[in-house]
């Protein structure tokens, strides 16, 4: 399938995606704004902006957007990270005008009432209260913060509890105002349309979004030092995690870099699976990933396991993390990675929102999209060479180990 793109006189991005045998329609408004990109002082104030876009507009309250949206069967839905705001819905294929109107119109034209941002606001405080109880969540958090020290990469994107509680409604409007705009936006919609008719009814939605503010200005992070964190919890697991930096998105070693993860703990045939959770029971989940941004990066390993396994878990990590250092990979695993990964690829796009979100995560990051296949053959590429180089350049950095239970 092709996506066309077209930019606006304003530097607003469309770009569609053509399914012509899909009876959905997706279409997702993407600002290349957040939580990295905001001050200190307000950090969280991202998040509690696509909490309140919901809230109502100039033109319906939220039970309103929220009926039009049941009312055609659809849903609705948003998520803030750090470098980015997605604002998405999916709807049956004839409402496509009305799913890119109400896009447009929540996107560009949010009421922000000041009652409406007080009782977000306490949702938002719940929801921060209920990550607390998450020791998984608790975990990750500290390992970002130790990963990316005095770093708004470091920082939880939802914020803290001081900020979100001390952000006006002054606050939040000049944050839309002063990051939301048409350069900064990508809208992307798949399923069974027409590119110029996505095209006009795009330029007419979000006509409210004035030329500025352009894309926001990035500071790199510094390297951290290894270190151990420990945070004691009454809890019956210990959350075990290990962080090391890695590299930015758009390094010519990604692939590789996803063929290691899955090799060592990326699915049920991976190292540490097979080697904690099948052969000895010492965790129910056991795993590895990768996060990567502009300009920096990260892997991490989680397990989560009984106290009086936590030395014994770790000690089976570092083993197979100095292994795979060491040693690299077997020619037989670094097949199986390969065809997870271009199997996985593949089975991920078979609906309209998945193409809908390849196409706006990739503009609103990059500024451009990689064809399917041409993602395909990236992993095909992939040698054992490869990823042994990658191994050296991460695995060989300074490691992060935070525990969070019983310890």
């Amino acid at each position: 399938m092709t996506t066309n793109i077209t930019t606006l006189p304003n530097g607003l991005v469309v770009a569609t995606e053509h399914l012509p045998a899909t009876l959905s329609v997706a279409a997702g408004a993407w600002v290349g704004v957040g939580s990295r990109d905001e001050p200190a002082e307000l950090a969280g104030v991202s998040h509690f902006l696509e909490h309140l876009l919901f809230k109502g507009s100039h033109h319906r309250s939220a039970q309103e957007i929220s009926k039009s949206v049941d009312r055609v069967g659809g849903d609705m839905n948003a998520f803030t990270a750090k470098e980015y705001t997605a604002f998405y819905c999916r709807l049956p294929a004839a409402q496509v005008e009305f799913g890119i109107g109400l896009l447009g119109e929540v996107v560009s034209q949010p009421a922000l009432r000041d009652a409406d941002i007080e009782v977000e606001r306490q949702v938002i405080l719940e929801e921060l209260a209920m990550d607390d109880d998450e020791p998984d969540d608790v975990a990750y958090r500290l390992l970002a913060e130790a990963l990316y020290p005095d770093h708004p990469l470091g920082r939880e994107t939802a914020g803290e509890r001081t900020t979100v509680a001390a952000i006006t409604p002054d606050d939040v409007r000049a944050f839309h105002s002063g990051r939301y705009g048409a350069a900064t936006t990508v809208v992307s919609v798949a399923g069974p349309i027409d590119h110029d008719h996505v095209v006009a009814l795009v330029a007419e939605a979000f006509g409210a979004l004035g030329d500025e503010p352009r894309r926001p200005i990035r500071q790199a992070p510094a390297f951290g030092a290894a270190g151990e964190v420990t945070r004691d919890d009454d809890t019956e697991q210990v959350q075990l995690l290990v962080g090391m930096r890695a590299f930015e998105r758009t390094d010519a070693d990604r692939e590789a870099l996803d063929v290691l993860i899955h090799v060592l703990g990326g699915g049920m045939s991976s190292r540490l699976f097979d080697e904690i959770r099948e052969q000895r029971g010492l965790a129910y989940s056991v795993y590895a990933g990768a996060s990567l941004h502009d300009d920096a990066g990260s892997i991490s390993v989680y397990a989560g396991t009984q106290p009086q396994h936590l030395e014994q878990v770790r000690s089976l990590i570092e083993r197979e993390l100095d292994r795979m250092l060491a040693s690299g990979i077997t020619d037989d695993e670094l097949d199986v990675a390969i065809g997870y990964l271009t199997g996985a690829y593949v089975l991920g796009l078979e609906d309209t929102g998945s193409r809908m979100a390849r196409a706006g995560g990739q503009l609103v990051s990059s500024g451009v999209i990689r064809t399917v296949e041409e993602q395909l053959e990236r992993w095909r590429r992939v040698g054992r060479a490869d990823v042994q180089r990658v191994a050296e350049r991460v695995l060989g950095a300074a490691r992060v180990w935070v525990t969070v239970g019983p310890v």
